[in-house]
């Protein structure tokens, strides 16, 4: 079991660095980072509602520590993680005239030898926040913020967990990738009734299935699998809910890359196949940003802006890709890309996926698909 308590408030450790990327609120109305001033790092929170996007330093009496981690809530505090001697304490941070003010609320012991604790995506709605703590036998989730009593633990999962993403608008179904029997696995976790576990992906029995993105509003998967190619992990989609098997197109296979998945454009309820996916593609040459939809049978390659906070970024309702930046003239910039659906790309898709595989997918085999959400029972998240 993954022992963590609560502890009243106090302060640093954990060899990792600092990270010059940042987290954003779910709605896109706030981020926060750890931003450099010289050999220190110290804490900033960018509004990005308003007509223009600006920063906030949240500077504490002393730079941060390795290991802190800063996360945006939905009322513009930023919360913050900083661990010592075990112990990963939680506080609110906001702007006190020329100063920062500080609102402890707690800490998370994790005596076990071994376990890593880090704060999970921003939760939809924002005014909660959660953590994660993978032990050797099991995980925990922990609800650090929007408690009624300091840091809570609220859910206990057997195996080692690693990602983490929303499934609903609720902040209640929690996806993770469970690492059990040397497989790892895609479970959904239920917040709501006391962290009930049950299977989200079953692509193949020997496949190693994780979710990457997902759009509560369409259903939109994005998931990484070997499935179709045992030892060679693939970026697919799939649908919750759907009886269309999980495909692997084609056009996400770069093998000189590194392809990741960042953000998926929200509000397309019944045509998850025209939502817009922002693709990080680090490759021989640096960075840049792809756009690709499921509809599509190519992948749209774009220049990151530069100082881009790589990996960050959201889309609006309306298609326009939000990417933020930081230079050394700009301290606080938010790239806008506008990228129309192919005309009648979805409609070709859904023509395609009734009929036959498209020639996006492999030759190779592919079974099955997300476990339909009556199987999995996570009623309520049934799109398609």
């Amino acid at each position: 079991m993954t022992a963590c308590a609560i502890e009243p408030a106090a302060e640093h450790e954990d060899g990792d660095a600092p990270r010059a990327g940042c987290a954003i609120t779910a709605d896109g109305s706030y981020a926060a980072r750890l931003a450099p001033a010289g050999d220190c790092w110290f804490p900033e929170r960018w509004t990005l509602d308003g007509p223009e996007p600006y920063a906030v330093p949240l500077p504490s009496h002393q730079p941060e520590e390795p290991g802190t981690e800063v996360q945006p809530m939905g009322d513009g505090r930023v919360l913050i993680r900083r661990p010592t001697d075990g112990r990963h304490v939680f506080s609110l941070l906001y702007p006190t005239g020329p100063g920062t003010g500080e609102l402890p609320l707690g800490s998370v012991q994790c005596p076990e030898e071994g376990t890593r604790l880090r704060m999970l995506p921003p939760a939809p709605g924002g005014d909660h926040a959660f953590a994660l703590a993978v032990g050797r036998r099991s995980s925990a989730v922990w609800l650090v913020a929007g408690g009624a009593f300091g840091p809570e633990h609220v859910a206990q999962i057997p195996g080692r967990c690693s990602g983490g993403v929303w499934l609903d608008r609720e902040g209640r179904m929690l996806a993770l990738d469970r690492e059990s029997a040397g497989r790892t696995k895609a479970v959904v976790v239920d917040l709501g009734r006391g962290g009930e576990v049950s299977p989200l992906l079953q692509i193949a029995d020997g496949s190693d299935d994780r979710v990457l993105l997902a759009d509560p509003d369409s259903g939109l998967l994005l998931i990484r699998s070997d499935a179709p190619s045992p030892g060679r992990e693939r970026l697919g989609w799939g649908v919750l809910g759907s009886t269309l098997p999980v495909r692997f197109p084609e056009c996400l296979r770069m093998p000189e890359c590194v392809v990741t998945p960042f953000a998926i454009q929200p509000g397309q309820v019944l045509t998850p196949e025209s939502c817009g996916v922002a693709l990080r593609v680090d490759g021989p040459v640096g960075s840049w940003v792809g756009v690709w939809r499921p509809a599509e049978r190519q992948v749209r390659h774009l220049p990151a802006p530069e100082g881009w906070l790589a990996g960050a970024g959201w889309w609006t309702r309306d298609g326009v890709l939000q990417l933020p930046y930081a230079t050394a003239e700009v301290r606080c910039g938010v790239a806008q890309v506008e990228v129309p659906e192919e005309p009648g790309a979805a409609v070709r898709e859904a023509e395609s996926a009734r009929a036959k595989p498209s020639e996006t997918e492999p030759p190779d085999p592919v079974a099955p698909r997300p476990v339909p959400l009556q199987q999995a029972p996570l009623g309520g998240l049934v799109t398609k």
